[in-house]
């Protein structure tokens, strides 16, 4: 535990940034988007590859909130999974006793 709360507190916790496996879904299908990319690039005109770009950067933001607000949610699921668990009142458990 201890370990984790230093790692977050000094920054070393950056739950976005992975890196790809080599021949993963994922590599092969980044892999497909920046080779559809480079391709639409060389066929657009100046304006077009502005306007492309705008769209390329605006797509990231899109995903870089989503994925922030779907680590939130899932963390908050997490802490409430772990709340759960915790509530000894629920009703779900009995008490062990010696019969006396």
């Amino acid at each position: 535990m201890r370990k984790i709360l230093e790692d977050f507190y000094f920054g070393n916790i950056t739950p976005s940034v992975r890196k790809m496996t080599p021949n993963s879904n994922l590599r092969r299908a980044v892999n497909k988007v920046t080779r559809c990319e480079n391709q639409l690039q060389e066929q657009l005109n100046e304006a077009e590859q502005a306007l492309l770009t705008e769209l390329i950067s605006a797509q990231h933001e899109i995903d870089s909130i989503t994925e922030c607000e779907s680590f939130i949610l899932g963390f908050r699921l997490g802490v409430r999974i772990m709340a759960a668990c915790m509530d000894e009142d629920d009703g779900d458990t009995q008490q062990l006793t010696d019969g006396s």
